[in-house]
């Protein structure tokens, strides 16, 4: 039996303006990672991860949250959520540690992304797994790759 889901119009569009504000605010700190010197340099460089890492889960979730499936109850398994929140701030400081090296090379940049990249997908997929409903996920792994 299909269920049919429906979006709440203004949690999607609170997820929309949390990726836009955070990601301005992630990359108005990063920027400032490079010019800082000693103690300084690390605590902006954590709070450009915990804003960019931040805002990657905050947007995922409340749009999650956004999702409506009638007579389908979910809840979170509050370990899985906790790992899916940290997943993204850890990378992209990994990621953002990398672009601010000195040399910024195309390399580092590749690799900067490509970090920031697969902390999204594990974000993702870590979120979806902590996921409780009565329901079975799958996904096709050609797609997934």
């Amino acid at each position: 039996m299909p269920v049919i889901g429906s979006h709440d119009f203004f949690l999607v569009a609170l997820s929309i303006l949390i990726a836009i504000a955070a990601s301005y605010t992630a990359l108005d700190l990063a920027g400032r990672i490079q010019a800082a010197q000693g103690w300084a340099k690390h605590v902006w460089l954590a709070a450009a991860a915990f804003a960019m890492g931040g805002s990657i889960w905050s947007m995922h979730f409340v749009a999650m949250l956004a999702f409506n499936m009638p007579g389908m109850p979910a809840a979170y398994d509050l370990t899985l959520t906790a790992v899916s929140f940290a997943l993204p701030i850890l990378v992209t400081g990994v990621g953002f540690q990398v672009v601010s090296r000195s040399d910024q090379s195309l390399t580092a940049i590749l690799l900067s992304g490509l970090l920031m990249g697969l902390g999204i997908a594990g974000m993702h997929y870590t979120g979806m797994a902590a996921i409780r409903m009565p329901a079975a996920l799958s996904y096709n792994s050609l797609w997934v790759g």
